[in-house]
């Protein structure tokens, strides 16, 4: 039995934090886990930068509303759950994920909790649990599943590694040189055949 293990940002919509950023005219957000490999560290530089701003968990919110999933991302996902059981798992919080997930067809996803002050700013978050990719994709090998996992970032590479089969899907130049074993691709339909190969 498999099951399909897929990265949310950058794989199936659009990085939140960079289309936040360019919304909030604020360019120090931008940065996304392509660029640091420490989750803690860049979720405290974000939180910190919202602070100094004073935007909350609404002005997000606003701009997740108006974003679209990647061209032809709903039918790579509906193509791919016609082959069995998927997942996304994702280093996003579920008050990110809700209106996405919608346009998407309610996949399952796994993810983390942002903590809302009274106020609406975004005081921590809680993470599912510590390297919550690798260790989603281990619990259910642990149970009886092969594991089929593809991401774009560094928070993807412990269960692209740790899979049965693992792909990097519009990933950066720098990740695909420092990881040549792992196969890259950069249109749904190459990663499709992949995923329908290893299967």
């Amino acid at each position: 039995m498999h099951i399909v293990c897929l990265d949310l940002e950058g794989v199936l919509v659009p990085e939140i934090w960079i289309a936040f950023a360019e919304a909030s005219g604020i360019p120090e957000l931008k940065r996304t886990t392509r660029d640091e490999p420490d989750y803690d560290k860049l979720m405290n530089y974000r939180l910190a930068i919202l602070k100094e701003h004073g935007l909350g968990l609404s002005e997000i919110q606003d701009t997740i509303r108006k974003i679209e999933p990647m061209e032809g991302a709903r039918e790579f996902l509906d193509e791919l759950r016609k082959l069995g059981q998927v997942i996304i798992i994702s280093d996003t919080f579920t008050q990110f994920a809700a209106p996405l997930m919608e346009k998407l067809g309610y996949p399952t996803i796994f993810c983390n909790e942002l903590i809302i002050g009274d106020g609406g700013e975004v005081t921590g978050f809680k993470m599912r649990c510590e390297k919550s990719k690798l260790t989603t994709v281990r619990a259910l090998q642990s149970i009886g599943f092969e594991t089929i996992a593809s991401g774009d970032s560094f928070n993807d590479l412990g269960m692209i590694q740790a899979s049965k089969a693992g792909f990097l899907f519009r990933s950066t130049e720098q990740i695909k040189k420092d990881y040549p074993e792992l196969p890259a691709f950069e249109t749904y339909d190459e990663l499709l055949a992949a995923i329908k190969e290893a299967i």
